[in-house]
C-alpha cells in the first residue's frame, strides 16, 4: 500500500497529508460506508496541531460530498474518537508523536483501526478518483461532545482493577498534547493528587517533542528527582503521553524510565490473574520482551504475538483459536479488550494508578526479570531480503540449536535460559534488524549478528 503506514496515514503536511488527500480520503471513506451501512454516521476528530482545522474540514467536506452525516466531536485524544466509533465509522486527524510539521488520518469503525483489506478499499477509491454523490444525496453535519462520556467509560473500567487511589501523588507530562484533556481528568477522579507538566493544548509542542522517550522527558524526570530530602519526593510515579495519547511511559520517583516492556509485563500478569477464563491470552508483538512470556506464565496465560501495527489481527486470531484474550499490546501501546478494541494510554495510566495505588510501584515491579536489551541494524539492500530471511530460517536456528525457534515473524529464537533473539527485516529502511535479550546481550547480539552478515553476503 502506498498511502497506509502501521499507523495510518503520516506525513508532511505541505507534501504528502494535504487538504486534497483528506478530501479524497474522506469522500472514500464516506461511500465505504454508506455502501456498507446506507445513510452512515462519521465521526471526525483531531488533535492540536495547527493544521488540523483545515484538514478536518476537508475530510468533513469528502464525507458529506459522498453521502455520509458527520459528527464533529473537535479537539479530543485518539482514543476518545475510537470510543465514539463504536457502531459507526470514525476518522481522526493526528500525526500522534510525529514533530509539528506533520499531520496524519486515522480511520476507525466500531471503536477499531480500519484493517489491511479496509486499508487497501480506500486506496483504490482514492486513486480511483470516484464523482461526488448526487447533490440531493449529500449527508449533514453536527457537533457533538464525547469527551465526558469517554472518561466516565475509563473511570467505570479502572475502577474494575487495583485500589482507591486516595492519597497518591502523580506527575502527568502531557507534552502540550492530547493526554491534557484526558489522563489528568480521569486521575482525579479516581482519588489522585496530580499535578501536570506541558498542561496546555499547542500544536507547536513547545514544552518537549511529542515522543516521549529518556531524551525528551527530562523536566519530568528532573521534577520527580529534584528532591532535597528524599527522590520524588511526595511524589509516587510519573506518566507521559505522545501527542495524541495513545502512548504510555512511566517514570518512576527517582527519575528513571521504567522500560515499556517491564509496564506491559505488570499490567499483563494482573489482567491474567484477574481473568476467570479457561484460557487467558496477551496478545504482543516479535521483538516484545521474553520478561511478559515469564510473567503471563506464572499468572496461569499465553503470549501470542503478532506482526507490528497489528494487534487487531492478533487479538482476532487468538479468538479464533479459541483463546479469550485479556489484553494486548507492544511497546508502549496497549489495548483493553475489557474497554475496546482501540490503543488507550489514558485507560492504561488508570488501570497503573490504581494497581500502584493496591500494591506499591516497588512490589509491581519485583517479581519482572529485566535482562539487558539491544537492537542493532544491519545494512541489507532491499532486493536481498527475501533471499536473506529464507536462509536464515535454516541458517540461525542452526546456530542456536537448542533454541525453541518461531518462523512467523521473522526469526525468533528462545533459549533455555528463557534469553532470546528475533531478527526481522526493516519494512522502510534498508536493514534487518536483530533484537535480543540476555545476561550477555552483546556476546548474543554479537553471535545473531555474525551470521545475519553471512546470509547477506551469501545472498544474490
Amino acid at each position: 500500500m502506498e498511502l497506509f503506514g502501521t499507523a495510518g496515514i503520516r506525513g508532511d503536511v505541505v507534501t504528502h497529508v494535504t487538504p486534497e488527500l483528506a478530501l479524497s480520503v474522506g469522500r472514500a471513506v464516506g461511500m465505504d460506508a454508506v455502501a456498507s451501512d446506507g445513510r452512515a454516521e462519521v465521526v471526525v476528530g483531531r488533535d492540536g496541531r495547527t493544521s488540523g482545522p483545515a484538514l478536518a474540514s476537508a475530510v468533513e467536506a469528502g464525507l458529506e460530498s459522498a453521502g455520509a452525516d458527520v459528527r464533529r466531536i473537535g479537539v479530543v485524544p485518539t482514543p476518545a474518537l475510537a470510543f465514539a466509533s463504536r457502531g459507526r465509522r470514525g476518522i481522526m486527524l493526528t500525526a500522534s508523536h510525529n514533530p509539528p510539521t506533520d499531520n496524519g488520518i486515522k480511520v476507525f469503525v466500531d471503536g477499531e483501526e480500519y484493517d489491511r483489506t479496509l486499508e487497501r478499499g480506500v486506496e483504490e477509491r482514492v486513486a480511483s478518483d470516484p464523482d461526488s454523490a448526487p447533490w440531493d444525496q449529500w449527508g449533514d453535519s453536527e457537533s457533538v461532545d464525547v469527551l465526558p462520556d469517554y472518561r466516565n467509560a475509563v473511570i467505570d473500567y479502572a475502577r474494575d482493577h487495583g485500589a482507591d487511589a486516595d492519597g497518591l501523588n502523580i506527575v502527568v507530562d502531557c507534552g502540550n498534547g492530547m493526554s491534557a484533556l484526558g489522563t489528568p481528568q480521569v486521575l482525579r477522579e479516581l482519588g489522585a493528587r496530580v499535578v501536570t507538566l506541558n498542561g496546555q493544548v499547542d500544536g507547536h509542542f513547545p514544552g518537549r517533542e511529542s515522543k516521549p522517550t529518556p531524551e525528551t522527558l527530562t523536566d519530568l524526570r528532573a521534577f520527580l528527582a529534584d528532591d532535597e530530602t528524599e527522590p520524588g519526593g511526595d511524589f509516587d510515579f510519573g506518566i507521559a503521553h505522545d501527542g495524541d495519547s495513545d502512548r504510555i511511559v512511566i517514570v518512576g520517583p527517582d527519575g528513571d524510565v521504567i522500560h515499556e516492556d517491564t509496564v506491559v509485563a505488570i499490567v499483563a500478569e494482573h489482567f491474567v490473574r484477574d481473568s476467570d477464563a479457561d484460557d487467558p491470552v496477551v496478545v504482543t508483538t516479535p521483538n516484545a520482551s521474553g520478561r511478559i512470556d515469564e510473567r503471563v506464565r506464572e499468572a496461569g496465560g499465553r503470549v501470542e504475538r503478532v506482526r507490528l501495527g497489528a494487534l487487531h489481527e492478533g487479538i482476532a486470531a487468538a479468538r479464533e483459536d479459541g483463546g479469550d484474550v485479556v489484553f494486548a499490546a507492544e511497546p508502549w501501546k496497549h489495548i483493553h479488550p475489557g474497554l475496546g478494541g482501540w490503543i488507550d494510554g489514558v485507560a492504561s495510566a488508570a488501570v497503573l494508578t490504581r494497581l500502584v495505588a493496591e500494591s506499591g510501584l516497588d512490589a509491581l515491579r519485583e517479581p519482572v526479570t529485566e535482562r539487558p536489551y539491544r537492537k542493532v541494524s544491519v545494512s541489507c539492500p532491499d532486493e536481498k531480503k527475501q533471499a536473506v530471511m529464507a536462509a536464515l530460517e535454516t541458517t540461525l536456528p542452526d546456530a542456536f540449536p537448542d533454541a525453541d525457534v518461531d518462523t512467523e515473524h521473522g526469526v525468533r529464537l528462545e533459549l533455555p535460559d528463557a534469553s532470546w533473539v528475533l531478527v526481522r527485516p526493516s519494512g522502510t529502511e534498508p536493514y534487518v534488524r536483530v533484537y535480543a535479550e540476555a545476561d550477555d546481550v552483546d556476546a548474543l547480539v554479537g553471535e545473531a549478528s555474525d551470521v545475519v552478515e553471512a546470509a547477506i553476503e551469501s545472498a544474490d
